[in-house]
């Protein structure tokens, strides 16, 4: 009988200005909504996840609990941690600041590449490319993972330097996010968020299979490398009727 394969979480750069067990929860929620299918629902000790991570046992407890707590996982005594078979794949879009948090949103969902290319710079992206005059642009749509129900789709604007080094395969993989940063090697520095209400327009309703003006929440993220330079703007569509929006702000 062949074993799956061990379930391998992702690495991850850990922000000390960031809750620890708060950057590893997410990270890890990536890691299991990211995973392959044929890979083993059992997850490593505590003791090796803390290693893994570089935190402390009690830092690596708390973000199991966090994620215990979503209905991720479950934990049994001697057993062990496990992933939830019928695990939630869409939550609230909920981010405290890392590049963590936006992964793990946009990860656990099948992803079809719509199409790409290159276009001349929309005027209304204009400022974030003073120095383009084209972007390549990347439209996918998103489904849930067991459903297969529609429940976002997003554009991408990305600077060409950085775009010739993306594999579209990968944009099927991963979000956009850690392509950037895994695949291709950008060390992106900050991204700064974007949401508001709109209503559905005509393409947005027969993508996301919604009623033509139905609510939807309208994201637009500007990513910056640590030149200060943009190198991509996405802006994607959720369904109203399955995400919210929060953020968390820690008063230390």
């Amino acid at each position: 009988m062949v074993r799956p394969p061990a379930f391998a979480p992702d690495s991850l750069v850990l922000n000390r200005k960031l809750p620890l067990w708060y950057q590893v929860s997410q990270s890890l929620r990536a890691s299991i909504l990211g995973r392959p299918q044929d890979a083993s629902s059992r997850l490593p000790t505590e003791e090796r996840l803390a290693a893994h991570y570089g935190v402390s046992v009690l830092t690596m407890r708390q973000a199991l609990k966090e994620l215990e707590g979503e209905g991720l996982i479950s934990r049994h005594r001697r057993r062990g941690t496990f992933i939830e078979p019928r695990a939630r794949r869409v939550s609230p879009v909920r981010l405290l600041g890392s590049v963590d948090a936006i992964v793990a949103q946009q990860s656990g969902e099948a992803t079809t590449v719509l199409g790409h290319g290159p276009v001349a710079v929309p005027g209304d992206l204009a400022e974030y490319f003073p120095d383009c005059s084209e972007v390549m642009a990347y439209r996918r749509l998103r489904r849930d993972g067991e459903s297969g129900e529609p429940t976002n789709w997003a554009e991408n604007a990305v600077r060409p330097d950085v775009a010739a080094r993306i594999e579209v395969a990968d944009l099927e993989r991963w979000p956009m996010t850690k392509v950037l940063r895994d695949a291709v090697g950008v060390r992106i520095a900050r991204i700064t968020d974007t949401v508001e209400a709109r209503l559905a327009d005509p393409e947005t309703a027969n993508l996301l299979q919604v009623p033509l003006l139905s609510p939807i929440l309208h994201y637009t993220g500007v990513s910056h490398d640590e030149e200060g330079r943009v190198v991509d703007v996405a802006r994607i569509r959720y369904r109203g009727d399955r995400f919210s929006f929060s953020v968390t702000v820690e008063a230390r």
